[in-house]
């Protein structure tokens, strides 16, 4: 991705989770743009081989730092050390089938985790904030495209984790008087890096349906599950907005740039705006690679929307934040990190 030189006055950016998936794209598209980065891990969830690969295409050096976002003393130490103008906050568990199963370390983590970073900030005189959401806040019932004012019907722990670290932003901001935040609602990031040195490696069975195509097509494990061929919809599976993870990278480059020129706290989706059905999807990834996948149709699960997508006009306004990359490109890129990285960073 060759984002262009950030206009703003942060020339340093503190990112917590910042050898996840999202983090790391994020960090490196930070790096091309020309500004000073300092990652924040515990590598809890990530591998400790993101840095060195990330060093490989970053035009300039990335300062690591290991710690829990819990620890308010560690956040505190590192951002006294190096001192950032502006912190994107991406540290924080993200399956929801797994948050069923341990909501209170989806609440420790995503809730305590984002109130000792506010801590941590605010002792350190720290006052840009851009946080790491998600649309799974959102009644995905409700008709799509889903804009900003949708009403809010959090299903799992880990949407509820969201949006309560959302308003513990939005409190802590109030109070303060100094502190601005955006919070940016994702919809489905999906593809890589086109180098393909770092891209999307969920450890175990992947939940989201872009890693388990590729796996698939890799021909590991049973067929692909597809859940519900009966949804009124225009093939029968469900719909979903699906969005190149350079351009929710971008993204943030464009929230930094609107906390540093003036703009209130705000709050946007970042998604392509467009819906894609899973069979659309599967296709479109056969015609781009060659590969077939196999898979099988089988109930909804309960609880699943028909479709859900972005209404991305707030997006455009406040960030002029297009999705430049379609889905022929999501999947090229997907494969491309997927065939040079059988198992992952591992």
């Amino acid at each position: 991705m060759n984002a262009k030189p950030a206009s703003v006055a942060a020339r340093r950016v503190f990112v917590t989770g910042a050898a996840g998936y999202i983090g790391s794209h994020t960090v490196l598209a930070l790096a091309r743009a020309g500004l000073d980065v300092v990652g924040f891990d515990n590598y809890s969830n990530c591998s400790r081989l993101v840095p060195q690969r990330l060093a490989e295409s970053s035009p300039r050096p990335i300062s690591w730092v290991e710690g829990d976002v819990r620890d308010r003393d560690a956040v505190r130490q590192a951002l006294a050390s190096h001192r950032p103008d502006c912190v994107i906050h991406f540290a924080g568990m993200k399956s929801v089938e797994e948050s069923c199963r341990h909501p209170s370390v989806y609440y420790d983590v995503n809730v305590h985790g984002t109130l000792r970073l506010l801590e941590a900030m605010r002792m350190e005189g720290v006052t840009r904030l851009v946080f790491s959401s998600s649309a799974t806040v959102y009644d995905a019932n409700y008709p799509s495209p889903m804009h900003e004012g949708a009403p809010i019907r959090c299903l799992s722990p880990y949407g509820r984790s969201k949006y309560m670290a959302e308003q513990v932003i939005a409190d802590v901001a109030n109070a303060d008087g100094e502190m601005r935040f955006a919070v940016l609602r994702y919809f489905n990031p999906v593809g890589a890096d086109r180098s393909g040195r770092i891209g999307e490696s969920p450890r175990g069975q992947p939940a989201n349906l872009m890693p388990a195509i590729c796996r698939a097509a890799l021909g590991r494990g049973a067929p692909l599950i597809v859940f519900g061929s009966d949804y009124p919809t225009r093939d029968g599976s469900g719909v979903r907005d699906y969005v190149h993870v350079d351009d929710l990278a971008r993204a943030h480059l464009r929230a930094i740039d609107r906390l540093e020129t003036g703009c209130q706290s705000f709050i946007v989706n970042v998604g392509s705006g467009r819906g894609y059905s899973v069979l659309e999807v599967l296709h479109a990834f056969a015609a781009i690679t060659g590969v077939e996948v196999p898979f099988k149709m089988v109930d909804r699960r309960p609880g699943d929307a028909a479709e859900v997508y972005a209404d991305t006009r707030l997006a455009v306004e406040l960030l002029d934040s297009h999705a430049e990359h379609d889905l022929q490109r999501m999947c090229e890129d997907a494969w491309r990190w997927q065939q040079s990285n059988r198992d992952g960073y591992e």
